[in-house]
Order: C-alpha cells, then structure tokens, then sequence
C-alpha cells in the first residue's frame, strides 16, 4: 500500500501516541500530540501535526510549529518550544515523504526556514544544513543500589552530596501543580538573562501530561529553595525545567535535588537519567559533566527557502548580549510579564 500524509485530529490520536511511546525509537517525548493542545492553548501559533500512514497503519510523525514572529520572521519548527523533534518514522518512505510535505508547508505559509531539532538524517544533502556545536545532551543508566549511584557520581560532587544528606536539614516534594516551582524558575531565569515561559504554560503543560510530568521541590525550614520539572518517557526521567533561589548554592539544594530525583525515579522503575541539553561552554554544561555525565552533541537540521544560513536565535550569538544585560536588570513582575511575549516569539 502506498504511502499516506494526513493531519493530526482527534480519531487520530490514540495511534500518534501509541507510535510515538510504543513503535519507534526515535520519537521522543517531545513528539506527543498534546503538545499540539499546550502550543496552540498557550502561544497561539499554529501547529501542523503530520503523520504518515501504510495500509492504516502509522509509520511515521513530524510536529510542526509555525512561528511567526515581527521579530524573528515567519519559520517553521518541529518541535517548536521543546528541544526535540524532528521526523520520528519506522520507513524511510515515511521520512522522505513527510520531508516533501514539510517543504510544501514552507512554501505554502511563507515560511523562510524549517527547523528540526534533533536530527541528523539529511546528512547535510538536499539544501538541508546540520548544527552540532551548540547544543550537548547528557544522560546515562541509574543503578537501582543507592551505594552504587553515589559512586557514579564523581568524587568532588560526590562529597557535595553526601553533606547535604548528612546535614540533614533539606527535605524533597513532589508536585502535581507548578505553584512552589514557578516562583523559583522565574526568578533563575530573570538573573540568567532569559524570558520565563509564563505560569500558564506549566499550569497548562503539568494538565496536558498528568502522570508523566511532576515537580520535584527542595524545602529547607519548610521554604522552597530549589525546584524542577520533570518529564518521564519510557524507561527515563527528564528533569527539565528548574529554578532556585542564591542560598542553594550554600546548601547543596540542586544537588540534594537531583540525588532525590535519582533515588525517587529508580524506585518507581525508572532506569535513565536524562539531564538534557545544555549549551557548550556554559556552566550548565560543566555541571552536568561535574556529575559525571559525557556530553553527546546534539544536531539541529535547517532547510532555507532561499537557501542562505539558518538564523542565529540562541543566547550565545553576540547581537543578543545587550537584551541578556537588560532583562537581568527587569524587575522580576515585569519580566514575568514580558516574558512569555517574547517566548512565543522564539519558539
């Protein structure tokens, strides 16, 4: 049977979802129709969720956002305002098809560019350019003994650790709702320079994902000092967003966290710790390889209209030096409120 494009709609569903989790490797939690119902809920962009379909059957999915921007200009991303995406399929026949779909699409809206994050099947053929010096993931296996997992931790980070548990003055929640998190996020994200995504988008997003997405917070005295957001698919636990406030540093607040998480994600049967992604050269970075976690570079695939390099919107081109400074300086209510503005602009 030939090959068949069709949109997501609702009767649709239940086999994006079962491919996506069940069937194909590749495909990621970032993959899952319902960031197709947070997207447009939220940010108000348009969303061209594609699948391809063999004799009824589902063999292949690509998200796609539509972000258009004043700003940034009008771009088509998969998948826009996560770090995933990309063409998830189980046939090559599938691939090459929604890659013919999605270069119709950017001629149909306009679109200057087509963004896949997380992908690196064009191998640079076709018009398409791949990014590998910007972004790294880092993940690796917990193991299920609490010894063992301490000793995976590198020594110098280990002993941070081990005094935050010795102190035994932090205690660990978890949460179904991002009311402890959102203060502490939005406030990291104010001194690091970053627009927040907004309070409505995590509402919407801990909603949409309900038992697959949770917020693990650090209390010292009974104050939240340090929070993150989580994802889990399959056989991992993603923390993902995360905030906290200048004394956790003192405290080993994060680090408590992250052991805490560990621990709590493997007694659930969880057995993968995926830390994300993290720019090169960032402190971030350097983090995540102080826990002993190898950075695995991530490659971004970009297809131009007119064939020109793909825009350069990250934190680390210089032209946005000076917004970085600026936001730092907002007052934390205005750039809570600014902030997802500018986010749906970005994608």
């Amino acid at each position: 049977m030939p090959i068949k494009i069709a949109a997501l709609d609702d009767a649709s569903r239940p086999a994006w979802d079962r491919f996506v989790k069940e069937t194909c490797p590749d495909a990621s939690f970032f993959h899952l129709a319902g960031w197709k119902d947070v997207v447009e809920g939220v940010y108000r962009q348009r969303c061209h969720y594609l699948y391809a379909e063999r004799d009824g059957a589902v063999v292949g999915v690509l998200p796609l956002v539509n972000i258009r921007s004043r700003v940034f200009g009008n771009r088509l991303i998969s998948n826009a305002f996560t770090i995933g995406g990309g063409v998830a399929a189980v046939e090559e026949e599938a691939r090459a098809a929604l890659d013919a779909e999605a270069i119709r699409l950017m001629r149909d809206t306009g679109a200057a560019s087509i963004e896949y994050r997380r992908s690196q099947h064009h191998g640079g053929e076709g018009g398409w350019t791949a990014k590998s010096d910007i972004y790294a993931n880092f993940s690796r296996p917990i193991e299920p003994g609490e010894e063992e997992c301490l000793k995976q931790i590198p020594r110098k980070q280990r002993a941070v650790v081990r005094k935050a548990l010795d102190a035994a003055i932090l205690t660990d929640e978890i949460d179904t709702t991002p009311n402890r998190f959102f203060p502490l996020y939005a406030f990291s994200m104010r001194n690091m320079g970053t627009p927040v995504f907004g309070r409505k988008f995590f509402e919407r997003l801990m909603i949409q994902f309900a038992g697959s997405c949770d917020c693990l917070t650090v209390l010292h005295q009974g104050k939240p000092v340090s929070s993150v957001l989580n994802f889990y698919f399959r056989d991992a636990v993603m923390p993902y967003y995360t905030g906290c406030l200048p004394e956790a540093r003192d405290l080993g607040a994060n680090d408590f966290m992250y052991w805490r998480l560990m621990r709590r994600a493997s007694e659930r049967g969880f057995g993968t710790f995926d830390f994300g992604r993290s720019k090169f050269g960032t402190g971030p970075f350097s983090f995540k390889k102080n826990w002993g976690f190898e950075p695995s570079p991530i490659t971004h695939e970009y297809l131009t209209a007119d064939s020109a390099p793909p825009a350069e919107i990250n934190p680390l081109n210089p032209k946005y030096r000076l917004f970085i400074s600026l936001w730092r300086r907002l007052p934390l209510g205005l750039a809570n409120m600014l902030g997802p503005v500018v986010v749906r602009e970005i994608g």
